[in-house]
């Protein structure tokens, strides 16, 4: 059987997706559940990589089975050996030619920037915390430049092993929801840091450091060094995988 998996996650205490040597990650944590579950080693195969910090409402993974399993059980074996910031939300069997990865149209993230003066003790671990006063039309103006197919270079982090820095970004918005800042935007993929660098120098442009229409010359210039700071991974969703 050929089974995907839906996954949500608190990325605070891992190292990431991706199996590494240097910490704990999601994919080793729920590869080791399989394994006692299944008596076999399993590779799951995820939509994408989400760096340490970064956490999911919507990750997906599938995997194949050796044999056949009920999935009730899978999923609640799953959610009893894996701890609580790790859960399966849904595990359904899907044809043998599907890929996670490979299949996937689009992803969709979101950032959330607690914006008030005092941190809360609530929020530290999924906000990022800006005191100060952000201009929210500023940054709204900002974000319509980013639609579109564009080259993303401005935006890469270094060591990115894409293939090419085009993107396409199908919309992205800004909101103000209470003391949040909540940033959502939906593109074919992404590229190492890219969502974290937007965010930090859309913070910029809230601060008035930068005008909006920075942004547009940004995706011009293909230069790293004149886009902002890498905002803090913690903010980070990867809400939902569409195929």
């Amino acid at each position: 059987m050929n089974i995907k998996l839906t996954i949500e996650y608190d990325g605070t205490n891992y190292q990431g997706w991706q199996v590494q040597p240097n910490g704990v990650t999601i994919q080793e944590v729920l590869e080791q559940a399989l394994e006692k579950i299944l008596g076999v080693k399993s590779r799951l195969n995820g939509s994408g990589r989400t760096d340490a910090g970064v956490h999911a409402l919507g990750q997906v993974a599938n995997f194949i089975c050796p044999g056949g399993i009920d999935l009730w059980r899978l999923q609640r074996g799953l959610n009893a050996l894996t701890p609580p910031d790790i859960v399966i939300s849904d595990a359904v069997a899907v044809p043998d030619s599907f890929d996670a990865r490979r299949d996937a149209r689009s992803r969709v993230y979101q950032y959330r920037i607690w914006n008030h003066p005092w941190p809360s003790v609530f929020h530290h671990r999924f906000s990022w915390h800006v005191h100060d006063p952000l201009e929210l039309s500023a940054m709204q103006e900002a974000v319509r430049f980013l639609e579109g197919e564009h080259n993303f270079a401005s935006f890469q982090a270094a060591g990115c092993d894409a293939v090419h820095p085009i993107r396409k970004i199908y919309h992205n918005s800004l909101s103000q929801q209470g003391d949040f800042l909540v940033y959502k935007i939906e593109a074919t993929a992404f590229l190492r840091h890219m969502v974290r660098n937007i965010i930090g120098t859309l913070v910029e442009a809230g601060r008035g450091e930068r005008p909006a229409e920075d942004f547009a010359e940004l995706l011009m210039a293909r230069d790293r060094t004149l886009a902002g700071p890498t905002a803090p991974p913690q903010g980070l969703f990867l809400m939902e995988v569409k195929y």
